[in-house]
Order: structure tokens, then C-alpha cells, then sequence
């Protein structure tokens, strides 16, 4: 079964990063290769909108080939009780969006180089702890070199 993969915009932007561009080539390359599935959000497009037209392009060629997602009430009611049980700030509310949005789609692997708020372990057990808390499956949270075949 491929597992399907939710993208955030820190993996969009690092295409064009020096320190992340080259795991995230791979990255892309296994998404067109059909070894991953792409999933993207309007959570996502929302953030990157006003981002340089490089990363916008990056962003369309994803879309292109990925599963996109929308938000809705229940992911919204998840957000907010992962910023309650882990006493988070509200700056973490788009971070927190993105992992209930990939939680109740079932999404099986979150990739991001978010490693202060997202690719975190101690927020990691956070969120799958209110998943579980919850009655939604643990959610698989990696950086993009963890997941590549290579």
C-alpha cells in the first residue's frame, strides 16, 4: 500500500533552501515515481500565497500531482484541543492545524523541517496522545530524509 504523505510548507520552501534542498528533491522525485502520495491542504495554499513567485511554482508542480485536502470543523476541534492539552501558544495554530487536517484524513506520514513546532519529539507525544485520547490513530510525524527509499 503506498502510504500517503501530508506536505507542509516548510518541505515546499525547501526546494530552494541550501541546508534542505537536496533531501527534498528526492523527496519530490519519489512523488512523481508514484512511491508516495502527495497530500496538500488549503491550510497549506493559505500559507503560502504570499511566498516568492520560485516557491509558488514549486507549490502549482506539487499541486499538480497531489491529493488536496480541506479543512474542516472536526480537524479544527482536534487543533484546538492539541493547543489546550499541550498548553501551546496560539502562534502554533496553523501548526497544529496541519496535523489535525492529516490526522482525521487519515494521511499516514506528516513531513515538514518544522523542527521547533512540528518535527518535535516532545510534541510529537502530544499529539498522538490526544489522538489517541480522542479515538484517531497515531500519526507519524518526519522530516523528509527519514521517509526517503534511498
Amino acid at each position: 500500500m503506498i502510504k500517503r504523505v501530508y506536505v507542509d510548507n516548510s518541505v515546499i520552501g525547501g526546494k530552494h533552501d541550501l541546508e534542505f534542498s537536496e533531501p527534498t528533491e528526492k523527496l519530490f522525485r519519489e512523488f512523481k515515481l508514484g512511491l508516495y502520495i502527495p497530500i496538500i491542504s488549503n491550510i497549506t495554499a493559505k500559507e503560502i500565497q504570499s511566498a516568492p513567485p520560485y516557491i509558488l511554482e514549486v507549490y502549482e508542480d506539487l499541486r499538480e500531482i497531489a491529493e488536496f485536502i480541506e479543512l474542516n470543523e472536526e480537524a479544527v476541534q482536534l487543533s484546538e484541543s492539541y493547543l489546550k492539552e499541550g498548553k501551546f501558544s496560539k502562534r502554533m495554530l496553523a501548526d497544529t492545524l496541519h496535523i489535525a487536517i492529516a490526522t482525521v484524513n487519515k494521511v499516514d506520514i506528516v513531513v515538514s523541517w518544522n523542527f521547533r513546532d512540528i518535527v518535535n519529539l516532545n510534541k510529537i507525544v502530544i499529539y498522538n496522545a490526544v489522538n489517541l485520547k480522542l479515538g484517531y490513530h497515531q500519526i507519524e510525524i518526519r522530516n523528509p530524509k527519514e521517509i526517503l527509499h534511498e
